[in-house]
């Protein structure tokens, strides 16, 4: 039997070729409720993966899924590759159709959508998409090339399908604008950054926000009361540094492609890098008759597409990186092994320059280092590199077993650490230096958010 009509909640996570979809259902207020209680229950998920690689894979799972009691009460599944998804707004189209044969839910008990939107420039708080808002959005496209254009096809796919109900844009940067002026502003003209907006946004807010109010739970502590250093670590990556419950610093920047690498993005490198590459002459050189003409668009693609790992190995899969990366050298296979090496070493080298800035700028008061992400919560290997290396920083030291049992814990957050008594290491600072992994849901924090916030209903 499907939720109440007028009582659901969908949230939709528009990546750069992936489409996770969550249906929630509202519950009702309570006066006794504990305030970190879940306003929103789980019916049903779905995710389609691989839709700019066809065929896409389409999953959908939940209580509501089958048409037999039988299935109903175990959860049913449903599992295939689907050759009509060519896009995010056929892939959507595809999940509506699923929605009303599997689950006997129609779109009018849909009451509100929300759409994680990865950059909102600076919009302070969610907004119902309305043209203007909607043109606004779209305007900031070119920042986040990945993904807001991927949101703004489902969005319109939405407001055609949905006429009855609210879309509401959840967007990533919210999270980070407490951050200080001098750690987001540009070392350029502030006349011309102002006008143009130029300025570090941040990025995976949704998450690390959702991280936040879950270990604070974990450790039993206020949020405002909180330190944290996290790491969303997935085909793009990031860290957030957390001092009082609220975003210091962050590594993306303007747009995503700032920071760490990823699956297919550079990460931060030198800014006349792109020139050099893309020079006919093969070399450094400042001939204007040798020189290519590069403009933002040859660039951006070039450093979001066509760099990150999957430029050093040919894979964007992290998992058989991680793996290549451990094999002993052969004489024939020792070239091959070594760009693999060479894409685990250099990440987690990069992840240690902002793990060890934001130790600083926390003044060793941190209450633990965070994973999150399909790669921060999936790699075993990954983890234990970096957990190696922070030990001098006066972090706890890694439970192995732990650290291998993430994937079978029910919990939202883990601890991967051993205990520490002793508090006077060196960097300890009078705190018990955790080392956590947290399950993020970014759907779940819109859905949330949603239905808490009363002027909604």
């Amino acid at each position: 039997m499907s939720p109440p009509s007028g009582n659901l909640i969908l949230a939709l996570n528009s990546g750069s070729s992936s489409l996770k979809i969550t249906l929630y259902s509202r519950r009702s207020p309570s006066p006794s409720s504990s305030t970190d209680a879940p306003a929103v229950d789980l019916v049903l998920s779905a995710s389609i993966s691989d839709i700019t690689a066809p065929p896409a894979k389409f999953k959908l799972k939940g209580k509501a899924v089958g048409k037999s009691a039988s299935s109903a009460e175990s959860g049913g599944s449903k599992e295939e590759s689907v050759d009509s998804i060519k896009d995010h707004a056929s892939a959507f189209d595809y999940f509506l159709r699923c929605l009303e044969e599997e689950a006997s839910i129609k779109e009018e008990d849909i009451e509100y959508i929300c759409h994680r939107v990865v950059h909102g420039g600076n919009f302070p708080k969610p907004v119902v998409i309305t043209k203007e808002s909607y043109e606004d959005i779209e305007h900031l496209t070119d920042l986040a090339p990945l993904h807001n254009g991927a949101a703004l096809s489902v969005i319109h796919v939405c407001i055609d399908k949905f006429p009855h109900a609210k879309s509401v844009a959840y967007f990533d940067t919210t999270f980070h604008r407490p951050m200080p002026v001098h750690i987001a502003s540009v070392p350029l003209d502030q006349n011309i950054a102002k006008k143009k907006g130029l300025k570090k946004y941040g990025f995976h807010g949704l998450s690390y926000g959702f991280i936040l109010r879950s270990v604070a739970k974990f450790l039993s502590k206020p949020t405002e009361q909180l330190n944290l250093i996290v790491l969303h670590l997935g085909s793009g990556a990031s860290v957030c540094v957390i001092k009082s419950g609220q975003s210091l610093d962050t590594s993306m920047g303007l747009t995503p492609v700032s920071g760490l690498p990823g699956a297919t993005r550079s990460g931060a490198i030198d800014p006349s890098l792109i020139f050099h590459y893309t020079n006919r002459a093969g070399k450094i050189t400042h001939k204007p008759s040798a020189a290519a003409p590069v403009n933002v668009t040859i660039a951006e693609d070039i450093l979001n597409r066509h760099a990150g790992w999957n430029a050093l190995t040919c894979t964007t899969d992290f998992g058989l990186i991680a793996e290549r990366a451990e094999l002993e050298d052969t004489d024939d296979g020792v070239a091959e092994r070594n760009v693999y090496r060479l894409a685990f070493e250099l990440f987690v080298d990069r992840i240690l320059n902002y793990v060890g800035a934001y130790y600083l700028k926390l003044g060793g008061q941190v209450d633990a280092l965070v994973f999150a992400g399909g790669i921060g919560e999936k790699s075993v290997p990954l983890r234990e590199a970096i957990v190696k290396k922070v030990r001098c920083l006066g972090f706890e030291e890694l439970d192995e077993k732990n650290n291998a049992d993430v994937g079978e814990s029910k919990g939202t957050v883990v601890s991967i650490s051993v205990p520490d008594t002793n508090k006077s290491g060196p960097g300890a600072g009078g705190r018990s230096k955790q080392i956590l992994v947290c399950h993020t849901d970014e759907q779940f924090e819109m859905a949330n958010d949603c239905a808490l916030d009363r002027s909604r209903w």
